[in-house]
């Protein structure tokens, strides 16, 4: 499946093959419920080699990216962020989404949707129905923002510049993001791939500050050994010690064995489960997308960066 599904994402590069393998298992899953002898290897893929695709993701991002990008940025991003999470506990709560459903989708709206969500599944302890629930949800609005953003740019009369940072820090899955960008406009699609690698670095505290909330008056370790793991490799990239070859071929790894993983969630999604929860969590990511996007003009705005 996790094959199909990158020879697809050739046909339809803008999905991406983790979102398309996640389609597909739960596709496969509506026409016939996977085995029982197939369970350890379902929980093998989703569990152990999405933890080792997010270790792997970690020696692609250097830590002292975020300054390289420029303090101008840094507001827009850390203010976009700072309303996904809040807004995701709020209104979230406010609709009645599950706690774990709620930060899934407040992570990958506010960071770098799928591989977001896939880092801090296994801290939250959420379900494999939470996780496709989720996914599917960043999604639908990548498709929207795809299509909407760069008519809406040239609406705003946005500058390559404004509109790079804006569809950085509110359009999530990379392959949309480049999309949306290069749309617009090269200088555009640069500035904007650039704020997208740094949203996914913020993946290091937001996954550490999670852990030590989860941890709290619990008897379990602060820090799941593979974060710890993605931690270590994220310095190593930052002390220059993964060469540039090695950093795209383990990119590639990496998102193989997410594209692995999400088929097999996809797979093992109690699709049932995912229809008695119904439409809210939909509502909560149209929520928190329109209020990111609002955000992101909003500062950019304040900062003169339009």
């Amino acid at each position: 499946m996790a094959l199909a599904a990158w020879g697809l994402s050739h046909v339809v590069p803008l999905l991406g093959p983790p979102v398309l393998a996640i389609l597909l298992g739960i596709g496969v899953s509506l026409v016939r419920r996977p085995p029982a002898s197939a369970a350890t290897g379902i929980a093998f893929s989703s569990t152990i080699l999405l933890q080792l695709a997010i270790v792997l993701l970690g020696s692609t991002l250097a830590l002292g990216q975020i300054v390289r990008v420029g303090a101008r940025s840094l507001p827009v991003m850390l203010g976009t962020l700072a309303v996904a999470l809040a807004g995701a506990v709020v209104i979230g709560r406010a609709l009645r989404v599950s706690p774990r459903l709620r930060t899934l989708v407040g992570v990958g709206t506010g960071i770098c949707g799928a591989s977001a969500i896939a880092a801090v599944a296994g801290i939250v302890e959420a379900t494999q129905a939470e996780i496709a629930y989720a996914v599917s949800t960043i999604f639908v609005f990548n498709i929207v923002a795809v299509i909407l953003f760069p008519p809406l740019g040239r609406l705003f009369h946005l500058s390559q510049h404004g509109f790079g940072l804006w569809a950085g820090t509110a359009v999530n899955d990379t392959s949309s993001v480049v999309a949306a960008a290069y749309a617009y406009g090269h200088a555009a699609g640069t500035q904007a791939v650039v704020v997208k690698l740094t949203r996914t670095t913020l993946i290091v505290p937001i996954a550490l500050g999670l852990s030590a909330i989860r941890a709290r008056g619990r008897p379990r370790r602060l820090v799941p050994p593979f974060l710890a793991l993605f931690v270590l490799a994220s310095v190593l990239d930052t002390a220059g010690l993964v060469g540039g070859h090695a950093r795209h071929v383990l990119a590639d790894v990496a998102l193989g064995l997410i594209t692995v993983a999400l088929a097999g969630v996809g797979l093992g999604a109690d699709v049932g489960r995912m229809r008695r929860t119904g439409p809210r969590p939909l509502v909560l990511g149209a929520v928190l997308w329109v209020l990111v996007a609002a955000v992101s003009i909003g500062l950019q705005a304040l900062t003169g960066q339009l």
